[in-house]
């Protein structure tokens, strides 16, 4: 695997030596650079991956450094080298585009940690670039799929490398968090890409139906059945079944599909004959099977036929990265459809839609910006064009949440606090409480008493 290109952009003579030899020890491709000015000349005359920037130096300081920088090339990573006195003003140049920052004295093994994670994450962006492109050849496009976390950039990685495999897949995420477009893109992407995708809701039928809609039925199965069907399985011969709320699979057809799943085989309701079909199963899910299992409600043996390769898919209150770009996308998407010259927010609708967790998910934030395209009076969707209204439905939204109370409310906005200064403190804890000025063992507390496992 390729090294990283490594600018390291330091005043302090002795720090920038010893950094450029600690890098260039570990395989590095590394330049350097005394003052903001010089950074920028290297940047404009060379490639580089990341630039480690000292944050306080004459001339320009770290932050008209890092603008310019992403000004020239947006791709670069910018990690801020800055003194304990100064972190805060190390969170504001994340929020200005740095991807992250390390306290001096450098620690060499978290400086290594953390070029790990660039590095890791720049391959699979650019896997998932080549993926993009290798599907454009193929007259596929992902434009329904719309991220930019890295969450989400490891899912669509992970997507593409157990697509083409035989395996049967299963979905999990709460409702609206977009399990179907996985699905598709999965079926886009395999070999069987050229035969039919077909979608069955194992929720919306009862058992009789849901039986006769996966495999069919002959003449005289039951009442009204004046005809012979065949079903979704048979029909998608060669292709893929996407078994959409599995978990509300009747007990008595879990039996069936696991034969199908096993042996590729099938009966029609109300025939003897044996039937065979090579079917690819996608499977996706609301509910925790795990515990479905555990409770007897869904068989153990089917659970571990149709999760051979588990993806799951975070809501979007743990993604909020994702918001500004779903936001510009359905707004461009329905401006489109209604012929409507919408193209964009005003600030303080923005604002609430970014501060809102949407327990709806995706599904929820698409459905409050089309209604807002269509009733927008202007180019600019306002306040008042959202379900909001002035702000109080927002407020009624977080007032359920925290049952009302005061103290609940309190804890919210304390757990949330909490939250976001682990992930910007890429999950150490001491750097962690020193964003949030308690103590670190203050923070341990907090962490087991909101039980944020994974901390």
């Amino acid at each position: 695997m390729k090294k990283l290109e490594i600018l390291v952009v330091e005043d302090g003579k002795s720090q920038r030596e010893m950094l450029r030899d600690f890098l260039a020890k570990e395989g590095y491709m590394v330049r350097e650079a005394a003052s903001g000015e010089e950074a920028l000349d290297e940047v404009r005359a060379h490639y580089f991956d990341v630039v480690l920037l000292d944050y306080k130096m004459p001339g320009m300081d770290g932050m008209q450094v890092l603008k310019e920088v992403k000004r020239i090339n947006q791709e670069i990573d910018v990690v801020i080298i800055t003194a304990y006195g100064t972190i805060e003003t190390a969170v504001e140049a994340m929020k200005a585009g740095a991807l992250d920052y390390i306290t001096k004295p450098v620690d060499f093994e978290e400086l290594t940690l953390l070029l790990d994670r660039v590095q890791e994450r720049r391959v699979l962006i650019r896997e998932n670039e080549l993926l993009r492109q290798e599907l454009r050849a193929k007259g596929v496009t992902t434009d329904q799929i719309v991220y930019r976390s890295a969450v989400m950039e490891s899912i669509v990685n992970m997507v593409s490398r157990v697509a083409p495999s035989k395996a049967t897949i299963l979905l999990q995420g709460e409702s609206g968090t977009g399990k179907e477009l996985f699905a598709r893109l999965i079926h886009q992407i395999s070999p069987r890409s050229s035969r039919p995708m077909l979608t069955v809701n194992c929720g919306a039928l009862n058992e009789n139906l849901l039986e006769s809609e996966l495999f069919g039925h002959e003449r005289g199965a039951f009442t009204g059945a004046v005809t012979r069907r065949i079903g979704r399985v048979e029909e998608a011969d060669g292709g893929t079944l996407f078994l959409d709320e599995v978990g509300d699979l009747p007990l008595s057809i879990q039996v069936k599909l696991l034969r199908f799943l096993q042996d590729r085989e099938f009966q029609r309701l109300g025939g003897n004959q044996t039937l065979f079909a090579d079917v690819r199963i996608v499977s996706a899910t609301n509910r925790d099977l795990e515990k479905m299992v555990k409770e007897g409600k869904f068989r153990e043996d089917l659970y571990y036929r149709l999760n051979v390769v588990n993806i799951k898919i975070p809501p979007l209150r743990e993604r909020k990265e994702d918001i500004p770009p779903l936001i510009d996308h359905f707004v461009e998407k329905y401006a489109r459809e209604n012929g409507k010259e919408v193209v964009g927010l005003s600030g303080e609708a923005r604002d609430l839609l970014l501060k809102y967790d949407y327990p709806g998910n995706v599904r929820e934030l698409e459905n409050i910006i089309e209604r807002a395209v269509v009733i927008a009076r202007d180019e600019f969707i306002s306040v008042e064009d959202l379900p909001f209204g002035e702000g109080t439905w927002f407020l009624e939204q977080e007032e359920r949440k925290s049952d009302g109370l005061l103290k609940n409310t309190i804890e919210e906005l304390e757990k949330k606090m909490i939250l976001e200064a682990m992930v910007k403190a890429s999950h150490n804890q001491t750097r962690a409480a020193e964003i949030l000025g308690i103590s670190e063992r203050m923070l341990r507390y907090k962490l087991k008493k909101y039980n944020l496992k994974g901390f």
